[in-house]
């Protein structure tokens, strides 16, 4: 087998705090080269860019906005695991205490969160963020300040009740340095909205008010640097899928792409009153101050940094500021050309018919990501019956859904926009690529919400004819009847989302989000040819030749 050079060059601090008590931890025993195979898993990138771009003042900004997201990574450590300095004081073999750290904490995000480590069960459900033996019904049933905030962990007192603490608390003396150091950056900004957006994170963060800074997000328009920071997703949370977990990206925008993706949200209003689904469920009108744009990510920490990572990011998750401004979507190059030429054209070259190939193309994959952020936008937030916002109601499979639902109405706002002349490219380009990136993306396992969405679509599309497998073990997409696929899965998870059908949605996730038998077995041809499943960074200052 190929090895793939495992270089861990996270520019991170492993200095985690916890209440955690420390237990004996010994690694499992298994030959060391399965934990080489785990790491074969993740070829390394070194995410560099552009810098000539940047003024002398940004210059000056970069390091220390890479300091200030740098600190999430020990929130994260807190959340997804807990003692993460007990956990890698306790490993004494190199490989597993690598992985650990791609993992952040002893289970496998790529298997299905199964844990490799001794010493160590299960992981739980809610993670770091609520007491492990606590149960859904408990949750429920107690009183408690504030206890479906999204930025508070939920503990228990000396008598064994249940309260809240703010993440602010809870992290008090961490946020105080990501305060100061995004306040220094502030002092820096020559960008007005930059400044401005900088300050009102500093303030965030000390007492977990993002909703103005949210909006400050929004409202920047003119800047090359840029960061988003703070805790953002819910994924981490399987339990109720509530809790946000931290991260950090430090971005670099290409102001030539930009440009060119600058028109596709000003559709948005128009693609929603044309989504195949009764009018009762596309009522809202998606903000139109949306922001399409593509950058060259220089750092990832936290959440986003840990198993598969993201390479587009739509923002901000605030019901209320997405009703009222939109959102902004953020195409990250650069690491997106790294998954296209390392992962997904080795993939397409075992898995996708040899004809269909030339339409597996770097284009059609950018578009194909950029769509699916654009289409979370779609479609709807709250649910037409009272029943709250989508996310709450539909609970920790909330994430998944929407996550499918943006993965097919990206595809059919590609369909759209070909019809309207607004893509000139070949649309076959965009649904092989789409066919050739569901390989991609299942293999990231259930625990992932990307994983379980395209596990999902899979299954329903092989349900419905999209596509077909052949006696070489090669898969070959029907146009049309993918075209059909899309529109009849478009309906099911946008009625399903209206509704805030909990039920049915988990009964739809248990039909369809698990891997079949020969898909499994065509996923491990692709760990016998060594494709890689993700990435890891070399990143920071130094790649950046910035030290």
């Amino acid at each position: 087998m190929k090895k793939v050079i495992y270089l861990l060059a996270f520019a991170t601090i492993f200095s985690c705090k916890d209440e955690v008590k420390q237990t004996e931890i010994t690694e499992t025993e298994t030959p060391k080269t399965i934990m080489q195979t785990n790491l074969d898993k993740y070829v390394s990138v070194k995410l560099t860019a552009d810098l000539s771009v940047l003024s002398k003042k940004e210059m000056q900004m970069l390091p220390i906005l890479i300091s200030a997201a740098n600190k999430m990574n020990d929130l994260f450590w807190y959340e997804s695991y807990g003692d993460c300095d007990a956990l890698l004081d306790a490993v004494t073999d190199e490989d597993t205490k690598k992985y650990v750290k791609i993992n952040y904490g002893p289970w496998d995000r790529l298997d299905n969160n199964k844990p490799f480590v001794d010493g160590i069960g299960e992981k739980a459900k809610g993670a770091n963020f609520y007491p492990k033996d606590m149960t859904k019904e408990e949750f429920e049933k107690a009183s408690m300040e504030n206890k479906t905030s999204i930025y508070n962990f939920v503990r228990r007192d000396g008598d064994g009740n249940l309260f809240t603490i703010p993440y602010h608390k809870q992290f008090e003396a961490e946020v105080k340095e990501v305060s100061r150091l995004l306040l220094q950056a502030a002092e820096l900004a020559e960008d007005k909205g930059l400044k401005n957006y900088l300050e009102l994170r500093a303030a965030a963060v000390l007492n977990d008010d993002y909703q103005k800074s949210d909006f400050a997000w929004m409202d920047m328009k003119t800047n090359t640097l840029d960061i988003v920071i703070g805790p953002i997703e819910t994924y981490e949370d399987q339990l109720f899928g509530n809790k946000a977990a931290h991260e950090g990206y430090v971005l670099i925008k290409d102001q030539e792409w930009s440009a060119k993706l600058a028109k596709f949200s000003s559709f948005l209003p128009e693609l929603q009153k044309g989504l195949p689904i009764d009018v009762k469920y596309k009522k809202e009108k998606p903000g139109t101050d949306s922001d399409l744009n593509a950058y060259d990510v220089v750092f990832y920490a936290g959440d986003c940094n840990s198993g598969s990572k993201t390479i587009a990011i739509n923002l901000p998750n605030d019901e209320e500021v997405q009703l009222k401004k939109g959102t902004r979507r953020l195409q990250l190059k650069n690491a997106m050309r790294a998954k296209f030429d390392k992962i997904l054209m080795p993939i397409s070259s075992v898995l996708i018919e040899e004809s269909q190939r030339k339409h597996i193309t770097f284009d059609a994959f950018f578009a194909n990501t950029m769509f699916h952020e654009v289409a979370h936008g779609l479609g709807i937030k709250n649910t037409i019956n009272g029943n709250g916002t989508v996310r709450t109601s539909l609970k920790e499979h909330a994430s998944a859904l929407e996550e499918g639902k943006a993965d097919i109405l990206g595809l059919y706002m590609v369909q759209q926009l070909h019809k309207k002349g607004e893509l000139k490219e070949d649309l076959k380009d965009n649904m092989v690529t789409f066919m050739a990136g569901i390989f991609r993306s299942v293999r990231f396992g259930a625990s992932s919400a990307h994983g379980k969405a395209n596990m999902i679509r899979f299954n329903f599309f092989q349900q419905m004819g999209a596509f077909t497998r052949n006696e070489d073990g090669t898969y070959k997409v029907n146009f049309q009847k993918m075209e059909s696929a899309m529109e009849m899965l478009s309906k099911v998870i946008l009625t399903y989302q209206g509704d805030g059908d909990y039920d049915g949605v988990a009964k739809f996730v248990e039909n369809y989000g698990s891997i079949p038998e020969q898909l499994q077995k065509d996923l491990d041809r692709l760990s016998d040819a060594s494709i890689p499943v993700d990435v890891v960074f070399e990143q920071g200052v130094e790649a950046l030749g910035l030290n």
